[in-house]
């Protein structure tokens, strides 16, 4: 039976294989978190340099932020990691989660990134309005009531 450990390392191995894919086209975007805090730098792996990096302990975050351990501060660093990666010129990043699942902090991170500017054409669409549907479905369990106490009658 596979441990935790087992699963974990063979889930990093696979991000890593498809980092590796695509790492001579773009740069990489790789992402650490902690229990109080979130990192994510842009790393040009062929040159070996960090081109941009951000973190939720940065000194102007930390005054803004009540934790860096929560999806508002890893919207807050996807974005300032975006705005630093741009004025570099990288446009394209290829997204290392290292090993963490793709969901929460991680996801809020990219999708801030995404919104900032990085992979512009991996943009996922926000939802419309949900207040007219909502309008509409509290109006339709009203009248499905009234016409089961008719049929009961």
């Amino acid at each position: 039976m596979a441990t935790v450990i087992d699963r974990t390392l063979r889930r990093m191995a696979k991000v890593r294989r498809n980092v590796r894919r695509a790492a001579g086209e773009r740069a990489r975007l790789s992402v650490f978190r902690s229990s109080k805090h979130i990192y994510a730098q842009v790393i040009d792996d062929a040159k070996g340099q960090t081109l941009a990096s951000a973190s939720s302990l940065e000194k102007d975050m930390r005054d803004s932020l009540k934790t860096g351990a929560n999806v508002e501060a890893a919207k807050a660093v996807g974005k300032r990691l975006a705005e630093r990666a741009s004025a570099k010129g990288v446009k394209q990043v290829v997204f290392d989660r290292g090993g963490y699942l793709y969901h929460g902090r991680i996801k809020a991170l990219t999708d801030a990134a995404r919104a900032a500017g990085l992979n512009k054409n991996e943009v996922v669409a926000e939802p419309e309005a949900a207040e007219e549907p909502a309008a509409e479905v509290a109006a339709e369990p009203t009248e499905k009531k009234k016409s089961k106490k008719k049929k009961q009658e």
